[in-house]
Order: structure tokens, then C-alpha cells, then sequence
């Protein structure tokens, strides 16, 4: 089994509420809207916008047998998003995440680039 590390100095993570409403768009389709993202920070990386899975259009999601695993955070599942072209394995999702990113469980991630975010107050 993987070792699990936890986040710290040399590898920070933070988990927060945004206040914002984000939309999430594939073209010119809404596919997930909602106040109750979460916003991880990594280390050096993007921000990443995680949205409660029941805030996503259920009908855009096909799940797939796409894993990987992150030591930081634990195993993510895939979805692939009908309705783009690169839409494979676009969307992830951390069902039992480790415990130093909790509030992302059951929230799913899109892969920047295919779809776009927006935040508004």
C-alpha cells in the first residue's frame, strides 16, 4: 500500500469554503453551479475549485474505471463529461479523502482547460 504523507511546510495544502458562486461550463452548457465549493491550495499549483457532486449535472457524468492516487490526499475515481471532445476522465473525485482534506469528500474537480470556472460574488 501507498504511503500516505501529511501536508506541511514543504508541501502545504489548505482546504476552505468559497463564498462565491462558481459555475463550471462545458461550451456553452452549465454543468455544475454552486455556493458551496471548496478551494484546495497545493503547494505551487492552481487553486482548485471542488464542487459537492450533487451540484453537478448528473447527466453529463459517466463514471469510468480511471484511477489514480495522490499520497496527500488519497485515491480519486473519474468521471468522463459527454459533451466535449477531450471530456475523458475530466472529472474527479476524492470519495474518502484523507483526513487533512476532508471537506473535499464527495466533491468532484475538472480538469482545467475543458471546461471553464467562474466565480462570482
Amino acid at each position: 500500500m501507498p504511503k500516505q504523507k501529511t501536508p506541511g511546510p514543504d508541501h502545504p495544502i489548505t482546504v476552505e469554503p468559497n463564498p462565491a458562486r462558481v459555475v463550471v461550463r462545458a461550451g456553452d452548457r452549465i454543468v455544475a453551479e454552486t455556493t458551496r465549493a471548496q478551494v484546495l491550495r497545493e503547494a505551487n499549483y492552481p487553486p482548485v475549485q471542488y464542487i459537492p457532486l450533487e451540484d453537478v449535472d448528473a447527466a453529463v457524468l459517466s463514471r469510468t474505471d480511471h484511477h489514480t492516487y495522490c499520497p496527500y490526499k488519497g485515491d480519486a475515481g473519474y468521471f468522463s463529461l459527454a459533451g466535449i471532445s477531450d471530456g475523458t476522465n475530466a472529472v474527479w473525485i476524492y470519495e474518502t479523502p484523507y483526513d487533512a482534506v476532508a471537506p473535499i469528500k464527495n466533491h468532484v474537480a475538472f480538469y482545467p482547460g475543458r471546461v471553464s470556472v467562474e466565480e462570482t460574488a
